[in-house]
């Protein structure tokens, strides 16, 4: 199944847990921001407690956005920004579908094999993989839809059970990703780069 018929058939918790997977997935864009910072909204997927307080104080903790920053970290600052503060299937389709969008952009962005997306042979665009066609796709990009794939897979198949198994297919990413970035900096910061 893709990734788009994924998101189409999931329910608001799904829905949710994807849109937060993937801002997971990103934190380290965000300047520096705690592992833990989105910590209170899993919990909140898992008990039911107030999604709206959590992701205020998830927002007043990271600050705005900076606008000097690259583009990656824009779209990253974006999911958060944007996370609506009322947990309905309604609100968190959207967001949840931008969120995918969003992280898949960034990956792209962060994937040296990418080479700035000027390969006309390698797929491109705001659906590039999620409609199922994974060929030609940068390595970072298709590891990243296969987690998006997973995580609604695994709240498909078990409910809130999922959300830990979910939560770890996030920290495996959030790691990569790390890992990305600081050989970027490194990159950026030597001499001739």
């Amino acid at each position: 199944m893709s990734l788009v018929e994924l998101i189409a058939q999931a329910d608001e918790r799904g829905l949710a847990a994807s849109g937060l997977a993937c801002l997971d997935r990103c934190l380290p864009l965000l300047g520096g921001a705690d592992d833990e910072l989105l910590r209170p909204l899993w919990a909140s997927l898992a008990d039911g407690s107030e999604w709206a307080g959590s992701l205020v104080r998830a927002r007043a903790a990271l600050g705005p956005a900076e606008p000097a920053g690259d583009e990656a970290a824009r779209l990253a600052h974006r999911m958060l920004e944007t996370a609506p503060a009322e947990r309905t299937e309604g609100a968190v389709r959207p967001w949840a579908d931008a969120c995918s969008v969003a992280s898949l952009r960034i990956h792209r962005l962060l994937d040296p094999a990418a080479d700035g997306g000027t390969d006309p042979a390698v797929p491109e665009g705001p659906d590039a993989g999620r409609a199922g066609d994974t060929a030609g796709l940068p390595p970072l990009v298709a590891a990243e839809l296969r987690r998006q794939a997973a995580v609604l897979e695994l709240l498909a198949g078990h409910g809130a059970q999922g959300l830990r198994r979910a939560l770890d297919v996030s920290v495996e990413g959030r790691r990569v990703l790390r890992a990305v970035v600081s050989r970027r900096a490194r990159g950026a910061g030597e001499p001739g780069a």
